[in-house]
């Protein structure tokens, strides 16, 4: 069984940083695309930055402030926050596209981490 699961979130001031990580553990094969998400109170969860085999994205939101990596050695992806703003405070998931076979793929979630920026 495969799960993810997430650490790094708290709370801090405006201006400050947080890094969020996530690592996949179980039979996995390979992990295609892995990504963050957020969902903020009463908003529909959106996708903050995914990184895959030679694509990166990062939400036109975070630009410049937020920094996605992974460490594919360690099934793991990262979250580098900095410069944050109230506005980013939200749960923020973990997501990826594991393969448990050579055709056999699902979409897993982390359990989210509360990210929670202060003015």
């Amino acid at each position: 069984q495969v799960q993810l699961v997430e650490s790094g979130g708290g709370s801090v001031q405006a201006g400050g940083s947080l890094r969020l990580s996530c690592a996949a553990s179980g039979s996995i094969v390979r992990i295609d695309a892995m990504g963050w998400y957020r969902q903020a109170p009463g908003k529909l969860r959106e996708l903050v930055a995914s990184i895959g085999t030679g694509s990166t994205f990062v939400a036109d939101s975070v630009k410049g402030r937020f920094t996605i990596s992974r460490d594919n050695a360690k099934n793991a992806v990262f979250l580098q926050m900095n410069s944050l703003k109230p506005e980013d405070t939200a749960v923020y998931y973990c997501n990826a596209l594991i393969f448990e076979g050579a055709l056999t793929s699902s979409h897993y979630w982390g359990q989210g981490t509360q990210v929670t920026v202060s003015s």
